[in-house]
C-alpha cells in the first residue's frame, strides 16, 4: 500500500499541488485521473520520488521515499516497475534483451534464471514469439507489451503507469487495461496508472483520484462514478462524451 498526506508542490510562483492525500490499495487498479495540466503527473512524480513535494509524505508501506537513507531508498525503486508513456523501450536491442536489461542490472540471478524470468514475462504478455525482433519491428500495442514485461521482471511490489494506452486504438488499450488488471490482481501489486482515458477509468478504475487545479476534488471507484460525481468531476466525464 502507498499512501501520501497533504502532498504539496510548486515551481517557483506557481503552486502545482494543494494538500493531497490519498491511499492507494495492494491488490488494485489506482488510477489518477484528470485534465491536462491538473497537477496528476506532478503528484506521480512525487509519488515515484522523481520530484520531492515542498511539503507532506508518501509512505510505502510505512517507508517514507523522501527520508530514506541513499541504500535503502535504492532497495526501495528496486521493488518499483515502471510502464512510461512511450514505452521507452530500447532501439537497439531486441525484445528478449530489453526484458533482461533490469534482470541483469539489478538481480543476482545467474544468467540462465534471468533469461527464463525474461521469457516468462514475455510470455505472460502474450509475446513468446517475439524475442528476437527489434522494437522497430512491432506495433505501439506490442511495444507496450514488452514494456510491461519488463516492468515486471523483477517481481515488483508496485507498479507505476503513466497514460499506458496513450497513442493506441481501442482494441490495444482494452488489451494493455486487461493486462494491468490481471497482473495487478494475480501478484497483489500496488498499481497506480496516471491516465486521461476514460475508457480504461471505466474498465479498470478500482480506487479513482480525479485532481482538478491540484486539488484532490474526488475519490470512489468506476461504480460509483456516474452517481457520486462532483460537480467538477461531472464536466470532466462529459468533456469525454
Amino acid at each position: 500500500m502507498i499512501t501520501i498526506t497533504d502532498i504539496h508542490k510548486h515551481f517557483e510562483d506557481q503552486k502545482v499541488l494543494y494538500g493531497i492525500t490519498a491511499r492507494f490499495e495492494e491488490g488494485k487498479t489506482n488510477l489518477i485521473i484528470g485534465r491536462s495540466g491538473s497537477g496528476k503527473t506532478v503528484l506521480l512524480r512525487c509519488i515515484v520520488g522523481l520530484l520531492t513535494p515542498d511539503q507532506g509524505e508518501v509512505l510505502y508501506d510505512g517507508r517514507d521515499i523522501h527520508q530514506l537513507p541513499k541504500r535503502e531508498g535504492a532497495l526501495l525503486r528496486q521493488e518499483m516497475g515502471m510502464l512510461f508513456q512511450g514505452a521507452a523501450l530500447f532501439d537497439s536491442m531486441d525484445v528478449l534483451h530489453n526484458v533482461l536489461f533490469p534482470l541483469q542490472m539489478f538481480s543476482s540471478k545467474t544468467y540462465r534464471e534471468q533469461l527464463d524470468r525474461a521469457r516468462f514475462c514475455l510470455d505472460r504478455v502474450g509475446l513468446t514469439d517475439a524475442e528476437k525482433k527489434m522494437p522497430s519491428e512491432l506495433s505501439g500495442g506490442m511495444q507496450k507489451r514488452v514494456a510491461i514485461a519488463r516492468a515486471i521482471a523483477l517481481e515488483p511490489r508496485y507498479l507505476f503507469c503513466d497514460e499506458p494506452n496513450s497513442g493506441l486504438d481501442p482494441i490495444s488499450s482494452r488489451i494493455i487495461d486487461s493486462l494491468i488488471s490481471d497482473i495487478t490482481h494475480e501478484y497483489g501489486i500496488t498499481t497506480i496508472v496516471n491516465t486521461h482515458d476514460m475508457a480504461s477509468v471505466r474498465n479498470i478504475g478500482q480506487q479513482i483520484l480525479f485532481i482538478h487545479e491540484g486539488h484532490a476534488d474526488w475519490t470512489g471507484t468506476n461504480t460509483t462514478l456516474e452517481s457520486t460525481a462532483t460537480p467538477r468531476l461531472r464536466e470532466f466525464l462529459d468533456s469525454d462524451k
